[in-house]
């Protein structure tokens, strides 16, 4: 069986909350839901859903290689809005990084997310093909 690797983005919520920025097991990969973040952990501030999906998918492409995968390996991928409106901008920003790969993908309009300053979450999940991996 492969080992389990649990990568943390070193956010304070992750240890409250139990969770991981992404966990490896084998070629399988998972992303927690990203929301737009500065390098110190600080909300972005002023950027549009366009803007906020572009930051979550460099959260992603970052957690990603961290754990030995690449955005060409992201087989799903799940959008969260607060606002419906804001739909198209984001599947451009996801289009733009994704248009050649084209993951299975899901949009979802949300109440809210985990703060108010955010209006978009992205999940990512790869698999990774590699020689003698536990497939």
């Amino acid at each position: 069986m492969a080992e389990r690797l649990n990568l943390g983005s070193g956010a304070p919520w992750e240890a409250r909350a139990g969770y991981c920025r992404v966990v490896r097991r084998g070629p399988q990969v998972w992303v927690s839901g990203t929301v737009a973040l500065t390098p110190d952990g600080d909300p972005v501030t002023g950027a549009d859903a366009y803007g906020q999906a572009r930051r979550c998918l460099e959260i992603i492409d970052a957690a990603l290689q961290r754990a030995g995968a690449r955005l060409q390996d992201v087989v799903r991928t799940r959008m969260y809005v607060t606002e419906i409106t804001d739909w198209e901008a984001v599947a451009r920003a996801h289009g733009e990084v994704f248009g050649e790969i084209r993951p299975a993908t899901t949009l979802i309009a949300v109440k809210a997310l985990i703060s108010p300053e955010f209006n978009v979450e992205i999940e990512a999940e790869a698999w990774v093909e590699t020689a003698g991996n536990d497939s």
